[in-house]
């Protein structure tokens, strides 16, 4: 047998960093039973869309009692395991000075941390993108576990059009998905990866299917050959969703059917847990298609969910930026955090949506 040149993967690195820091015990603990994440990590420019919605400036100081006002909501760590921050956030504290790493600590509540820089247009592909952030990114990540860190999230976004995705799109995604992943662990943090196949669009169910599936066996081969321990990691995908402009909007069963073939045939038994992302669905439909996966039965992992702007919306539209109204607010956000925990085990029921009410 000639010499190829090419050397057996060794995993013993991340295998001791994973041990060492018992990142499959963090990793289960995301997708604790009844428990999914919060989604807190918008970037400056994401929350003043958010903000320029009920009139409100988009200033630290805002941003900050926003943050402050969902962190500190009582109770809430009986639904919320973990919170994905952002960069600004992560440095922040709570009006009585404490940090907000501190306070989520407290609860049970794990901090995580965006660390990509955003998704730019991949070049000589247009209408597709690459996600931008490695270089640097050992050092940051250095950083952000002594800041109190305990996960990572990185966030790809694959767009179906005329003639797309292509596969170098998928693969180049797939590829810095799986170098982040690899740098998290070797740091000690769990990588959530994010693989988001976008719902804009006119195409159908199938078609989001097919293109799912690609990317996920994509992103599966790249974490394996870079050896990311997936007991240690988690999986943030969409689901198996009509696109927004498609004629036939599938129902949740269909949507649940669909999303759990798509994941049995893609996604190893190793990971612990897959967190859905919500992806442009309102509120009630995010919680209503998890709920109907859930009621399925058991599956080879825990089907749960990583919730932005599902769970945040009615919130924002309570508070206002009105302080006043800050115990509304946390009461709404409670209760989506509720529904979606009631999700987790097939029990939502459109009369727990209705207590809030």
């Amino acid at each position: 047998m000639p010499d190829t040149g090419l050397k057996t993967m060794d995993r013993r690195p991340l295998m001791e960093a994973v041990v060492q820091y018992k990142l499959d015990t963090v990793a289960q603990s995301l997708v604790a039973e009844g428990k999914g994440i919060l989604a807190a990590d918008e970037s400056t420019g994401t929350i003043k869309k958010r903000f320029d919605a009920i009139k409100l400036e988009s200033s630290e100081e805002s941003r900050r009692a926003y943050r402050d006002l969902l962190f500190t909501t009582a109770d809430v760590e009986t639904y919320i395991s973990g919170v994905i921050l952002y960069d600004e956030t992560i440095r922040q504290s709570a009006s009585d000075r404490t940090p907000f790493t501190q306070i989520l600590s407290k609860k049970g509540i794990v901090p995580g941390i965006k660390v990509d820089q955003g998704a730019k247009n991949l070049a000589g592909f247009p209408g597709e993108k690459v996600t931008e952030g490695l270089d640097g990114l050992r050092e940051q990540l250095k950083q952000y576990r002594d800041l109190g860190a305990r996960f990572t999230k990185w966030r790809a976004v694959i767009t179906i059009g005329e003639g797309i995705p292509s596969r170098t799109c998928i693969h180049a995604n797939a590829h810095a998905l799986a170098r982040f992943a690899a740098l998290s662990q070797e740091a000690g943090l769990v990588p959530i990866v994010e693989p988001e196949v976008l719902m804009d669009g006119d195409h159908d169910i199938q078609r989001c299917a097919e293109v799912t599936e690609a990317t996920l066996q994509a992103v599966f081969t790249g974490l394996h050959a870079h050896g990311v321990v997936l007991e240690g990691s988690l999986l943030k995908p969409n689901m198996i969703i009509s696109g927004k402009a498609c004629r036939e909007q599938a129902s949740a069963s269909e949507v649940a059917e669909a999303t759990v073939r798509s994941l049995m045939r893609s996604v190893p038994s190793a990971v612990p847990g897959i967190v859905f992302l919500s992806g442009g669905q309102t509120p009630e439909q995010a919680t209503e298609n998890l709920n109907e996966m859930n009621a399925m039965g058991r599956h080879p992992w825990e089907l749960s969910f990583s919730y932005g702007r599902a769970l945040q919306e009615p919130v924002i539209r309570t508070w206002m930026g009105k302080p006043a109204n800050v115990p509304a607010a946390q009461q709404s956000f409670y209760h989506r955090a509720k529904c979606n925990g009631a999700a987790r085990s097939g029990t939502y029921t459109r009369e727990l949506e209705a207590e809030a009410a």
